[in-house]
């Protein structure tokens, strides 16, 4: 039984650590590189705010993937 709760802890942790990611590219790497081609004078600081919020929610996720790992049976 154990082998099984250990995959299934597993896929947890892989679907949360998936979701880490995702929110990284599309919260923070993309608004950047977006912001980067367009001219000065549009740029205002909430994209700053917003893919800072997606950088600590990404890590948060990335986080609790860990937790849920420390939960795997010897």
């Amino acid at each position: 039984m154990s082998l099984i709760h250990n995959e299934r802890t597993k896929l947890t942790a892989l679907y949360l650590n998936g979701l880490s990611i995702a929110l990284f590219a599309v919260g923070a790497v993309g608004p950047v590189i977006s912001v980067m081609n367009e001219p000065a004078s549009t740029r205002t600081p909430f994209i700053g705010l917003v893919a800072g919020v997606c950088i600590l929610s990404s890590g948060a996720l990335h986080y609790a993937a860990r937790y849920v790992l420390g939960r795997l049976r010897p």
